[in-house]
């Protein structure tokens, strides 16, 4: 099969922004990934050995002048410098294990420095979603029309219901050409179409740059998790806010906050710290509940919710965004980050319920490895060692 990831900025802007957090706060950390399918699917026996072929094809992958002016044209929050090292950065094959058991199941792991390892769960992610449709023969099914009529559909109804939402489905997609299919459609639409909602962009930088939309993104779960084992479960969310606002001088103002669930993180959000950050990111629980209460741990700081805001990106489809974005009704500022229901919501095909998550870590290659763990605001997105897991669930009282 052919080369999937041919460009270097094919690849969430969240990858970059955390990966330059990693190099200011944590340059000699190591760290360890795993790869989880969530519905435990068995993939046809040679599986292992195609995704090798296609994860030994990264080693030619690397940045181009267009790439990098783009990213310091429309990323000004990173550092000249940070241009610098990505020209030099080569991805390592090395640094990932692939096997596949008798039963047909998946076994990824990822290993190394963590500011060199991090570049690979997007190209994993989006490199097993394609290999998995090709071989199920979606794409010989693939009714080009029908898909560009519908995500012109899927448009309107965001603009007129006055959704404000971009794409971040890079990880999932059904493919390259559909997601770049997706984001040309609905950059086209929206710009043609009057209305109260916008399409504000993509997270995968390279489509950003190819449709002159906003890349977007700000931060992943895998910072707080390994900050858990540097400062504890009770300190972690705050101290990743205060290294983040001091790494990005402000910018990048949306925190993820449900790493360890909301209880831990609500009870420690200080005014300060509410004060330092745009707004919050919704990416597990249920979100009417978690709004009702952002807006009171907002009222009981003495900030107006209505001032900051609110990002939905908990497996989202337009409908659900749109009973989200009418019972914000104004309180707070609602917007959506959409991913597998845009970019791989294609007819008769069976999206992949996939991710790649940081499960060891340590801080220099002279320190002891640690487990990182994901507990979330819902059961079925709880990650890691479960040991640990259930430990750190008991001293949460959760």
């Amino acid at each position: 099969m052919e080369q999937i990831i041919r460009h270097f900025t094919d690849n969430d802007l969240y990858t970059f922004t955390c990966q330059y957090y990693i190099l200011e706060t944590y340059p000699r950390a190591e760290v360890e990934y795993t790869f989880y399918d969530r519905n435990g699917h068995r993939y046809p026996q040679g599986f292992d050995k195609l995704l090798r072929e296609q994860v030994e094809m990264m080693r030619n992958v690397v940045i181009s002048d267009e790439e990098v002016e783009f990213m310091k044209r429309r990323c000004v929050f990173l550092p000249i410098w940070y241009f610098t090292f990505l020209r030099g950065y080569r991805f390592n094959p090395d640094e990932v294990n692939i096997s596949q058991d008798g039963e047909g199941h998946l076994e990824i792991t990822v290993r190394g420095k963590w500011f060199s390892t991090i570049m690979w769960e997007m190209p994993l992610l989006s490199c097993i979603s394609e290999l998995i449709h090709s071989l199920r023969g979606d794409f010989e099914k693939y009714d080009a029309a029908l898909e560009e009529e519908r995500s012109r559909e899927k448009t309107v109804k965001i603009i007129e219901n006055g959704l404000t939402l971009g794409d971040m489905g890079t990880r999932r997609r059904f493919s390259f050409a559909h997601q770049d299919m997706v984001v040309r459609v609905m950059e086209q639409t929206a710009r043609q179409m009057p209305g109260p909602g916008k399409f504000i962009g993509t997270s995968n930088v390279w489509f950003a740059m190819k449709y002159g939309c906003t890349p977007l993104g700000t931060m992943s779960h895998q910072l707080i998790s390994f900050e858990e084992n540097v400062s504890g479960v009770f300190e972690c969310n705050f101290n990743v806010m205060k290294k983040f606002s001091d790494v990005y001088d402000g910018d990048n103002g949306i925190y993820l906050y449900d790493c360890f669930g909301d209880k831990v993180f609500f009870s420690n959000l200080s005014k300060r710290m509410a004060m330092m950050y745009k707004g919050l990111r919704v990416d597990s629980g249920d979100e009417f509940e978690q709004t009702d209460k952002i807006i009171a741990k907002y009222r009981s700081l003495g900030i107006d919710p209505a001032t900051k805001q609110v990002v939905y990106s908990n497996g989202l489809d337009i409908e659900k965004a749109i009973e989200i974005h009418r019972y914000c009704a104004g309180r707070v500022q609602d917007s959506y980050g959409i991913g597998t229901f845009l970019t791989c919501d294609v007819t008769g095909c069976e999206p992949m319920n996939i991710v790649v998550k940081l499960t060891r870590g340590r801080i220099t290659e002279l320190r002891e490895w640690h487990d990182c763990v994901k507990l979330s605001c819902t059961a079925g997105k709880t990650l890691g060692n479960p040991h640990k897991c259930e430990y750190l669930l008991g001293l949460l009282g959760q």
